[in-house]
């Protein structure tokens, strides 16, 4: 008996701001199918991917104005609440997990609905290992942003911005024209944020140095340190830093970042942040005469987190603001000297579409669509589902509440 067809659909991406990834790049699109012969791929057309119809077409997809009758359909940012479609298994970032107040209608919707909601970002292996995401071109373009943005402030050399770039190949060529002074900068996180972010300031033929080293020692040259938790926390009850702890309970910990923030220029943010952890500084420490930094790209984006001059996001259009440490206010950029300048662009991965889309959509092709046609290896699916059937499943019952409004 031959089997039954598996019809995946890949959705227009209905978000604003627009956003030009895709889950899954033709060629991707071509492997499928080639791999796994029952399955039929559904394209919803679109004037706003980074790769054309036409292309989708030539790799075998069915071109549709609609994907709503497809058993699993792929995106990338949340779906419009009009393009759900009854009773169907979607993926997307749903920012729903953290109870963020702007999605409750969307998840009401995919309940009221009964679809299957799996989120990419809940995709782990059995260690809780993310398995998919467009972390490493956040650093990326994140990295990229600050030295631009640094550029900016102090006139020293001008960037075409990275959404203007075909891809990562041509911002590459944008490299040689970084002549930084003897600088430090810090990056923090051991993640794909930070490796990408590595990536770029390596690229740049900037010099890593240890911790201590960006502490202790002068250079004539620029050069950046990574921070890890360890680096820039400590035991509030003494004793060494223990990283089970600290993920397990960041209460018990105080920061150590200040003397850190004594000596860099620019800091580079990567690393995940728990509300529960400490902040790396505060209000008061930005108006302290001794520090130092006058750049911060915050790749986190962690609104009124972290980093306190991180007062809203930015766009990929207007990418940079000025924090007033006087006054605690959002200013107009490059407009005072004693200003932090701050890029906080919310969605860096979308500067980069074609690459970032192709890194997603090989993590998709090796390690989620194996356990979609065959057997869930490990719960990998199981795990990531937030609602199915008019439900929400047990891992994610705790958001009842915040779907019940209060």
């Amino acid at each position: 008996m031959a089997k039954q067809s598996l019809q995946l659909g890949i959705i227009k991406e209905g978000k604003i701001p627009i956003d030009r990834r895709v889950p899954l790049i033709p060629q991707q699109v071509k492997t499928l199918l080639e791999t796994y012969p029952e399955v039929v791929v559904k394209c919803q057309r679109s004037d706003i991917r980074c790769f054309s119809d036409e292309e989708y077409e030539q790799a075998g997809a069915l071109l549709v104005d609609d994907v709503s009758d497809c058993d699993i359909i792929l995106g990338v940012k949340e779906v419009p609440l009009s393009m759900l479609a009854n009773g169907k298994t979607h993926f997307f970032f749903s920012h729903t997990i953290k109870k963020q107040e702007y999605n409750r209608k969307l998840l009401q919707t995919i309940l009221e609905k009964q679809i299957r909601l799996i989120d990419w970002e809940c995709l782990t292996n059995k260690n809780g290992k993310r398995l998919i995401a467009f972390g490493h071109y956040a650093g990326i373009v994140g990295a990229y942003n600050g030295i631009l943005t640094y550029g900016k402030r102090f006139n020293l050399f001008h960037l075409r911005p990275a959404h203007t770039c075909f891809d990562l190949e041509d911002l590459k060529t944008e490299f040689r024209k970084v002549d930084l002074p003897k600088i430090k900068i810090i990056l923090t996180g051991g993640g794909r944020v930070s490796k990408g972010a590595m990536e770029v300031l390596d690229g740049m033929k900037i010099r890593k140095v240890s911790p201590a080293e960006f502490l202790e020692e002068h250079f004539n040259e620029p050069v950046y340190t990574q921070l890890n938790s360890r680096d820039y926390n400590e035991r509030i009850a003494g004793g060494i830093f223990d990283r089970d702890e600290f993920y397990a309970h960041p209460d018990r910990y105080r920061s150590s970042f200040l003397p850190y923030a004594k000596k860099a220029d620019l800091l580079i943010a990567g690393a995940y942040w728990d509300p529960r952890a400490p902040v790396l500084f505060n209000k008061e420490d930005i108006s302290a005469k001794d520090f130092k930094v006058k750049v911060i790209a915050d790749i986190t984006c962690d609104i009124e987190g972290s980093i306190p001059s991180t007062k809203r996001p930015s766009t990929i259009e207007d990418p940079v603001y000025d924090y007033n440490p006087s006054n605690d206010r959002v200013e107009e950029a490059f407009t005072d000297e004693g200003n932090i300048t701050v890029m906080a662009v919310d969605n860096l991965p979308c500067e980069l579409p074609r690459n970032a889309s192709e890194d997603f959509g090989k993590e998709f092709l090796a390690h989620i669509m194996p356990n979609l046609v065959g057997e869930d290896v490990d719960g990998i699916i199981e795990r990531a589902t937030i609602a199915n059937e008019g439900s929400l499943t047990d891992r994610f019952s705790y958001l009842q509440d915040y779907v019940d409004g209060n």
